[in-house]
């Protein structure tokens, strides 16, 4: 039977892609040992989503709990699937830019080395499969930050005359920037992905992505923006904004667009590509504006607070040119905006979010 894998199978992005391709009918393979809760704590745990897809998908996915970077145990997983397994999506990952400064070593080697496992297990057990990484637009480090942007009241935007003013392209370099540690990590898989794709023919692909996010996201501080940030407001949870005054802006991209996205590459692949994939203008906004629309969608104010201080190899403005994967693949659109997302994000969630709201104050 034709089998999908998917690594970090739990997460936003694998469980979405999880349904998809069990849906259309495909054996789903799941590899996701929860280290989600390991890198952010038991509120970011995956483990709820993993026991649902069991229960919904039943003998359509089958599950197994082990660490990517331990190669042998990956290669017995192929090994029993082999031929069979006609994609592979690559969603396991460590996320966050500090996270990665506190374990360099853990971070390299989810990120880089157990990339690397997955690309050599493919190549020597399901060669002719399709294979689809989850980068991150912070391989280009911070270089966007060198735009020429202009301060608006509510967003910093790029200055209309340069040639990104429809967002970024790939041809921004990746060299001559500060990335963070965690940036560095996934330029190595970005990298390896590309040159399994051109130097062993496989059929790889490269999504850069901006924000990806949706009603999945076990959002926690480090990482999930707008789940964090809906979850925090229906909670009553403070919130803090780290630098740029709140008006740095991201795209924003819902799970379901981006496995579409996915679907379209896997029926029409080619080798070593790469893509920048995000909300680009059509999904994007900037700190402040969407607090003031998980504020109107829940009918709470947020508590937040500033500080000066932004993240480091933070970006202040990204929003994605999406026109090449739209060349390529023109059947593929973009679906959901913003407040799209966040409403999504709030119809799914609160209920599970009000049993540990803050109670109001007296």
């Amino acid at each position: 039977m034709s089998t999908v894998l998917i690594t970090g199978s739990a997460g936003l992005i694998g469980s979405e892609a999880t349904e998809f391709f069990a849906h259309l009918g495909f054996n789903v393979v799941g590899i996701d040992n929860d280290m989600r809760s390991v890198f952010f704590g038991a509120e970011a745990s995956t483990d709820w989503q993993r026991s649902q897809l069991e229960q919904r998908l039943k003998a359509n996915y089958r599950h197994y709990n082990v660490d990517i970077r331990q190669a042998d145990a990956v290669n017995r997983i192929f090994m029993r699937y082999a031929d069979d397994i006609k994609l592979i999506i690559h969603t396991a990952a460590q996320p966050s830019h500090d996270w990665a400064a506190r374990d360099p070593q853990t971070d390299f080697g989810v990120n880089a080395n157990g990339t690397l496992n997955l690309l050599e297990a493919a190549r020597h057990y399901a060669p002719d499969a399709v294979f689809i990484f989850t980068s991150t637009n912070k391989v280009y480090g911070d270089t966007p930050n060198r735009l020429p942007l202009i301060e608006l009241d509510s967003r910093y935007e790029i200055d209309p005359s340069h040639s990104y003013v429809n967002g970024i392209r790939e041809d921004m370099s990746i060299d001559h920037t500060l990335h963070s540690l965690f940036g560095a990590s996934k330029v190595a898989a970005d990298i390896l992905v590309q040159e399994y794709g051109r130097y062993f023919g496989m059929s790889t692909a490269v999504f850069r992505g901006g924000c990806l996010t949706g009603p999945n996201h076990s959002g926690t501080q480090l990482h999930g923006f707008l789940a964090y940030l809906m979850k925090c407001t229906v909670t009553r949870t403070p919130y803090k904004v780290f630098g740029y005054q709140g008006k740095q802006v991201r795209d924003n991209i819902h799970s379901a667009d981006l496995i579409r996205a996915f679907y379209e590459f896997f029926q029409a692949p080619r080798n070593g590509e790469v893509y920048n994939i995000g909300g680009s203008r059509f999904s994007n906004c900037s700190m402040i504006e969407a607090i003031h629309v998980c504020e109107a969608i829940s009918g709470i104010t947020l508590q937040w607070d500033y500080v000066e201080a932004n993240r480091i190899g933070d970006h202040q403005w990204w929003v994605s040119d999406v026109s090449k994967f739209q060349q390529h693949y023109p059947n593929w659109n973009l679906q959901y905006d913003v407040p799209a997302i966040l409403q999504e994000i709030y119809e799914a969630n609160v209920e599970r979010w009000a049993s540990v709201a803050a109670p109001l104050a007296a």
